[in-house]
């Protein structure tokens, strides 16, 4: 009898324990997504400098017409943009984007390897190697921007990488839990932020000749 008892005392402890850990577990998932919201730009700096480069990842709206936006305004040598659909050349973005392809077409280069945001910093990073760059600007939408910076970062360490977020309106940030769309599109972002970091963990930048 006393054995039995032990047993159901030792199989409470062991339930409240697991239920202790999982609501830590859910508090700090939810703390991480409060966070990661928070890092969601809701503006750019006024900030003017130049850099190297400037570097635009498809997948947008607007997000090209940004970037052209800021090499016409002489805020870089070159623009490079990542992602590209193989097929499409330069002279057919801007002219999608309404550019003067004589005012541009010297300064921008595409990349046709990336389909992933780790794909486009490891597809820039050979690309600023190539270049012998070591600053950019990178364009990408506010809410892609936590996960992009985290990726590059990691792929081009030493290097000096300048958001430049672009804002969609259908994208809500104030009141996002709201916007059941804005919800969704913060949680996959958060989800893959989160694979991303734990890929990072132990794992070395990505030696130059391997870019």
């Amino acid at each position: 009898m006393a054995s039995f008892f032990h047993s159901r005392r030792h199989s409470k402890r062991r339930y409240q324990a697991a239920i202790l850990f999982f609501t830590l577990l859910l508090f700090a998932w939810i703390w991480g997504l409060l966070e990661f919201v928070d890092a969601i730009p809701t503006g750019n700096s006024g900030d003017q400098s130049a850099t190297d480069a400037i570097v635009v990842l498809t997948g947008g709206s607007g997000r090209l017409e940004s970037g052209f936006a800021l090499l016409a305004g002489k805020r870089a040598k070159k623009l490079f943009v990542s992602g590209v659909y193989k097929g499409v050349d330069v002279r057919q973005l801007l002219a999608r984007s309404q550019r003067n392809p004589k005012q541009l077409l010297c300064c921008v280069s595409l990349g046709y390897s990336a389909n992933s945001t780790a794909s486009n910093a490891v597809e820039t990073a050979a690309w600023m190697a190539q270049e012998g760059f070591s600053t950019i600007l990178l364009v990408t939408a506010s809410y892609h921007m936590p996960r992009s910076l985290k990726e590059f970062r990691h792929a081009l360490p030493g290097s000096t990488i300048v958001p430049h977020a672009v804002f969609p309106e259908q994208f809500k940030r104030d009141q996002w839990y709201l916007w059941p769309g804005t919800a969704s599109l913060i949680l996959n972002e958060y989800v893959k932020y989160l694979i991303a970091s734990v890929r990072h963990i132990g794992a070395g930048s990505p030696p130059v000749g391997n870019r």
